[in-house]
């Protein structure tokens, strides 16, 4: 297993650039990304993004034409991100806007495409309400949603009768509102019999790991739900492990086994937590064999979920081009409507009905091994068997048109 360090400065961040920069035969893709606050997982997502071109670039394109990327750091604040995708729109001729990693900043700009009527494809953000209560015409996501993956750990869970008593942490923002209204939702659905005795709501980047988790421990939960990530999941962990809080405890992560955010813990990575994530070391398929080869040679490191998730939504976006035969944005949302990409993961599709793709998710457990976290036991989880029947999700989108 080879592991390496990204360096933010080696990396390409974000950087805005005029139309004439680029000839007159491209078609240009606006990209808007959280790329000072949080680089750890958005600049491999910028570097998958730019190796999915490079491969489309070099068989010809798209419509016989280069795509280009333009790309924008949105500072992690929704107004800012819908100013910037209205200047690569007005100012900058793109076709369709794409990336966003915080739910706010990605509900903001579905929003903003609704309005606007222009093509929004959210690569990363997860808030159900995306595609669901807010969802419109012009946005679909490619991503798994909080209640795909929720329904993932709830499935895993749910099976020990033992563990009735459960007590949740999750940022206080829509991302991890969702997060723990769609578990509950569907543990409840599958173990009536289970209790939530505590739900902790630290402000996102902000967590007084202390406090939480002695919060918790006074709970006697048989069973925590963490969705805590980056920073915070780091001082969860390392607290919570110091005060025994994981100790003879069933613990699921939302997350957690991505290699943004394990990666970072080494040694202290948690050992038998039950997580989603993405262990690209041990998944043993040549056409994700051969994107980790291209990967390495291309930057020289290995990837992480952001980057399979940054080439997925390239290769996304000109299968759409491509499907639709021109770059007219009703167009190309008719094509996105029941679309069919490969992926290095295998074929994905999205769904009509609510925009969403069906990329699913890794779930297994995390270990420690040479001084490294680790996923084991896993297994790939297709998205399309996690999501509501169409009969709910009419009733969960009844405004989209």
């Amino acid at each position: 297993m080879k592991f390496k360090t990204i360096i933010p400065g080696v990396a390409v961040i974000a950087a805005a650039f005029t139309t004439q920069t680029f000839a007159a035969d491209t078609i240009k893709i606006g990209d808007i990304n959280s790329y000072k606050r949080l680089p750890a997982h958005t600049i491999p997502y910028k570097q998958g993004a730019q190796l999915a071109i490079e491969h489309i670039n070099a068989k010809g394109g798209v419509l016989g034409k280069k795509l280009e990327l333009i790309s924008r750091d949105d500072q992690g604040k929704p107004g800012e991100a819908v100013k910037i995708a209205e200047e690569l729109f007005t100012r900058d001729g793109v076709a369709l806007v794409s990336g966003s990693l915080f739910s706010h900043i990605g509900l903001a700009l579905t929003s903003y495409a609704g309005q606007k009527k222009r093509l929004y494809l959210a690569a990363e953000p997860l808030a159900d309400a995306l595609v669901w209560a807010k969802g419109n015409r012009y946005t679909f996501r490619l991503r798994p949603s909080t209640y795909m993956q929720a329904a993932m750990l709830a499935e895993a869970a749910a099976g020990d009768k033992k563990i009735k008593r459960w007590a949740t942490i999750a940022p206080n923002y829509a991302y991890g509102k969702d997060a723990v209204a769609a578990f509950k939702k569907v543990l409840k659905a599958k173990r009536p019999d289970v209790e939530f005795v505590t739900e902790q709501w630290p402000g996102l980047f902000k967590i007084d790991a202390g406090a939480e988790v002695q919060a918790i421990e006074a709970a006697k939960p048989d069973a925590i739900y963490n969705v805590t990530f980056g920073g915070d999941l780091a001082k969860f962990v390392r607290e919570g492990s110091l005060r025994g809080l994981f100790d003879k405890r069933l613990v699921l992560g939302l997350l957690t086994g991505e290699p943004e955010y394990l990666d970072p813990l080494k040694g202290d990575a948690p050992d038998g937590w039950v997580v989603t994530g993405y262990p690209w070391y041990t998944i043993d398929k040549p056409s994700h064999t051969a994107f980790v080869q291209a990967y390495d040679a291309k930057w020289k490191d290995y990837p992480r979920i952001g980057s399979i998730v940054g080439y997925n939504t390239m290769m996304s976006i000109a299968a759409a081009i491509k499907k639709a035969g021109s770059t007219d944005t009703e167009k190309m949302v008719d094509a996105f409507e029941g679309l069919d990409v490969a992926t290095p993961v295998g074929k994905i599709h999205y769904r009509k009905i609510d925009h969403q793709s069906t990329m699913g998710a890794w779930v297994g457990k995390t270990a420690v091994k040479n001084g490294r976290g680790v996923m084991v036991d896993w297994a790939y989880k297709n998205g399309a068997d996690y999501l509501p029947s169409d009969a709910e999700v009419m009733k969960l989108r009844p405004a989209a048109k």
